[in-house]
């Protein structure tokens, strides 16, 4: 993906004045997009980022590349076609919990089914933040918005499950503050050969402020998160003396040199594994009984749809001597009309 020509953040940044509130979550998500596309090196000109509708989605504007602000939930559906149609292009999505899991629900399964080649972006608030605060597909059962003043009676989806779910080849998680290892996490994304799909976790400073606080806050951080790394132990906590070990058919949180766990307990990351189980496991740590995981938590190689469906294109024209469409009109039974 790389190319002779060295590349610098702000080759990314568009002219347009940023036009986010102060403090929303979502600027470091953008900061960490333009560095990561930079050291990925891959040329504005051969870069796509598609949104759909919400805060999230005015990020193409901010980008110096071609960029396609598209209708509501449709984002991965558009990305699609912009592909297919140019497999040479690097194609991202800004998408939003509710742009991507409510109305484009089943744009994003499915585009994680067929394994088509792009990356997808989901900026999850908990919030809709554009419509001014209603509870979104994301939104913990009984939260009090404006469109469920007593609290919703609804349980989430949650991003890992349903990508997972729809045979995702590649999920990964991190925080919109976290400036060192996001970028890392985007670069991860855009290597994956397939549909990659980032959750970020972000603060809305308006009408969702400190929804993450029990999991992003300096204090709270490093017993409350593991960052995992494919190969290495999964071990967290201020002192890393923490670990995740198998607990029967379930995880735990285990401190080491303690109850009898030992280092050797601790299980390593192999985010390549096939089976999904212990993926789906870590992705779905919440942060309360067990640390909430970040990092590369999938990665697993499959055929991918663009390059299959070229493939075939290809096939086909080699066994079939029509090359344009005036020889296929041509062909057959035709009468010359007088």
């Amino acid at each position: 993906m790389t190319t002779q020509t060295t590349y610098q953040a702000k080759d990314y940044k568009s002219s347009q004045i940023v036009r986010w509130c102060p403090g929303c979550g979502d600027y470091g998500v953008l900061s960490s997009l333009h560095k990561a596309m930079a050291e990925l090196g891959v040329a504005p000109h051969d870069t796509a980022v598609i949104s759909g509708i919400g805060c999230s989605s005015r990020l193409p504007y901010y980008m110096n590349t071609y960029g396609f602000h598209t209708i509501h939930g449709r984002a991965a559906a558009i990305a699609t076609g912009v592909k297919v149609a140019n497999p040479k292009l690097s194609v991202w999505v800004a998408t939003g919990d509710g742009d991507a899991l409510a109305i484009g629900g089943n744009h994003f399964i499915h585009a994680l089914r067929r394994n088509v080649d792009i990356n997808i972006l989901i900026f999850n608030n908990k919030i809709y933040g554009l419509t001014k605060g209603q509870y979104s597909p994301t939104s913990d059962r009984g939260f009090i918005s404006k469109s469920s003043p007593y609290g919703t009676v609804e349980d989430p989806f949650r991003p890992a499950e349903l990508a997972i779910g729809a045979r995702g080849r590649f999920f990964a998680r991190t925080i919109y503050s976290d400036m060192k290892n996001t970028p890392e996490i985007f670069k991860a994304a855009a290597l994956h050969k397939g549909t990659s799909a980032v959750e970020i976790l972000v603060n809305c400073v308006i009408f969702n402020d400190g929804i993450f606080d029990g999991v992003t806050l300096k204090e709270n951080r490093a017993d409350k998160t593991v960052f995992l790394r494919h190969g290495e132990k999964m071990i967290f906590g201020k002192d890393n003396n923490k670990g995740i070990v198998q607990d029967g058919f379930n995880l735990k949180a285990a401190t080491i040199g303690e109850d009898g766990y030992t280092l050797d307990d601790v299980l390593v990351h192999d985010a390549t594994a096939a089976d999904p189980t212990l993926h789906l496991k870590l992705a779905l740590m919440d942060g309360k009984e067990l640390p909430i995981a970040l990092g590369v938590i999938r990665d697993v190689a499959a055929p991918v749809y663009d390059e299959e469906m070229e493939a075939q294109i290809e096939k086909v024209k080699a066994k079939n001597p029509i090359r344009s469409l005036n020889e296929y009109l041509m062909s057959g039974d035709v009468w010359e009309v007088k």
